[in-house]
């Protein structure tokens, strides 16, 4: 049995007078927690994680959708496939 896993990390632009809504909606996705944040130039930095790619990528575009959002840039990526072997 294999099992994947997805960590990646992100830098979230948001709108300075929105970024504690943004931080807040963040975190409340699953599998995400920001890490930190600048409320003066609104960016925060984001760490997401998922089960598979599928599901990392419908995370990062609900983190998109957030209202005050202005742009989500991918800077780090892992994955890591766990498993037994067949013998």
């Amino acid at each position: 049995m294999h099992t994947d896993w997805h960590v990646c990390g992100l830098v979230v632009q948001a709108r300075p007078e929105h970024i504690a809504a943004v931080r807040s909606a963040l975190n409340q996705l699953a599998g995400s927690e920001v890490a930190g944040d600048d409320a003066g130039t609104g960016k925060l930095a984001v760490v997401m994680e998922a089960a598979d790619s599928k599901t990392l990528l419908e995370q990062i575009e609900l983190a998109r959708n957030i209202s005050g959002v202005l742009a989500v840039s991918l800077v780090y990526h892992q994955q890591n496939e766990q498993g037994e072997e067949a013998p």
